[in-house]
């Protein structure tokens, strides 16, 4: 089964300037765990319902390990000024996740799967030549595997 036969064609999408309040009413109005941020209508970040939801939770400060007159960070500090941005941006392109992870619409459910796994992504943005055709989640796949495990 390819993608283009399971994705939504109906795209909810945000703009850059779409307020954290818009973001969260949009998901809960629409049913959606994330969606794709636009410019000039093209890709430029995707946000999910678990970025907004991050902006709540506890922050885990970068540590450090004193050597002599300098810091060793033990953890990656990008992380953390990642962390910082999406907890302080209002608007949806302050808390985007800004390298978004795309598939063709002629992958198979295989590739999708190992996609969403592996890269630990959901929704899924299908794009063609820079186009955006469609989108494909964790509930689109579900509904395929219901259909592929009906007991014959």
């Amino acid at each position: 089964m390819l993608v283009k036969e399971i994705m939504s064609k109906e795209v909810v999408s945000l703009d850059a300037d779409t307020p954290v309040q818009g973001i969260a009413k949009t998901f809960r109005e629409h049913n959606i765990s994330g969606a794709p941020v636009l410019e000039d209508g093209k890709i430029i970040g995707i946000i999910t319902g678990i970025d907004l939801i991050a902006r709540h939770a506890r922050i885990h400060y970068p540590r450090y390990l004193p050597f002599l007159d300098a810091r060793i960070p033990l953890e990656n500090p990008g992380e953390y000024k990642e962390m910082l941005r999406k907890v302080l941006g209002t608007t949806a392109k302050e808390i985007m996740t800004k390298k978004v992870v795309t598939i063709s619409p002629d992958a198979d459910l295989e590739e999708l799967a190992t996609l969403m796994v592996e890269r630990k992504v959901n929704p899924v943005p299908v794009v063609d030549d820079g186009a955006l055709l469609g989108i494909v989640s964790q509930a689109d796949v579900l509904r395929v595997i219901e259909e592929l495990e009906k007991p014959e």
